[in-house]
């Protein structure tokens, strides 16, 4: 028999509320494979050309960073929520590089909440999203929205 576990709901994404997860190393081969099939530049392929550029060095692409982050925020809550996805990003910005080895930690900060007008079943959460390296340098920041089912649908907001 499989046990029942009870799963975050809109409901409980108070602003403040924060999540953490980590740390994940950034292989280098995994980071340049991902460049190699999604955004060839130089600077995320090719040491010498790395160094020449303004990144100084060998960095993982900026979409790569998104995808890393993504899958710590699904294994930090989103996986264990009434998650139904999200309408889009509102901001992403790239802070400094990512190189080989380094080790991301990730906080995800609830801004505000609001519940839908039109779906009575879903709410809106927007969070601040930030991975940070391990001397605590903010590398990524991000802020999205995502659609969470309520657990008392059409109930007023507190």
């Amino acid at each position: 028999m499989q046990e029942s576990v009870s799963k975050l709901h809109w409901e409980d994404f108070a602003p403040g509320r924060s999540f953490e997860h980590g740390p994940r190393r950034i292989e280098r081969d995994e980071m340049i494979a991902f460049a190699a099939e999604f955004d060839p530049q130089p600077m995320h392929l090719d040491e010498a050309a790395a160094r020449s550029s303004m990144l100084g060095g060998l960095a993982a692409s900026g979409w790569y960073a998104c995808c890393i982050l993504m899958r710590m925020c699904t294994d930090a809550f989103v996986l264990k929520s009434t998650s139904m996805g999200a309408p889009g990003v509102d901001e992403v910005r790239w802070l400094h590089p990512i190189r080989p080895g380094d080790e991301l930690t990730l906080r995800a900060t609830v801004l505000d909440t609001r519940a839908s007008n039109s779906r009575p079943d879903m709410g809106f959460v927007r969070f601040s999203f930030e991975l940070t390296n391990r001397a605590g340098v903010k590398v990524l920041a991000l802020t999205t929205s995502l659609m969470l089912g309520r657990r008392a649908p059409g109930a007023t907001a507190s």
